[in-house]
């Protein structure tokens, strides 16, 4: 298997690339259309175009955003992922609205792939540690403006 095709390096990609740059062309690039999405900051999103405005909402609320791959666990068509989230929270984020203060997190990523793009993605972030970097009570859901 070719560097290009491992499903590790499409999920390097996507971070440094898709979320690190902001890039939404390489979006397109390395998600299926049929592209799946569940995170813990919002409902399921389907398709590059659902991931995409989801991604503009984040960046909307969060300047500076990063993610950091902590680790990675690849198989034949998947790759697990640790993470670190970070970024400074200059929008409406879970109803709060701008502070200033750099807010971070980590996560777990379970991707799947085809070899040649991203065709599910299912996210698990502490969402109790922004959530209590902003405080906001546990019951408060993502919102971005």
């Amino acid at each position: 298997m070719s560097v290009e095709s491992r499903p590790a390096r499409l999920v390097e990609r996507f971070y440094n690339e898709v979320w690190n740059c902001a890039d939404e062309a390489a979006a397109h690039e390395i998600l299926h259309a049929d592209f799946s999405f569940r995170g813990s900051l919002d409902a399921e999103k389907s398709g590059p175009h659902g991931f995409v405005d989801y991604m503009r909402a984040v960046h909307a609320a969060l300047g500076e955003y990063r993610c950091e791959i902590v680790d990675l666990l690849e198989t034949d068509l998947r790759v697990a992922a640790r993470m670190r989230f970070v970024g400074r929270h200059q929008g409406v984020f879970f109803g709060v609205a701008a502070t200033g203060r750099l807010i971070e997190w980590t996560g777990a990523a379970f991707f799947t792939t085809n070899r040649i793009q991203i065709t599910d993605l299912w996210v698990l972030g502490d969402i109790d540690a922004v959530k209590k970097q902003l405080g906001v009570h546990a019951d408060a859901g993502f919102e971005a403006s």
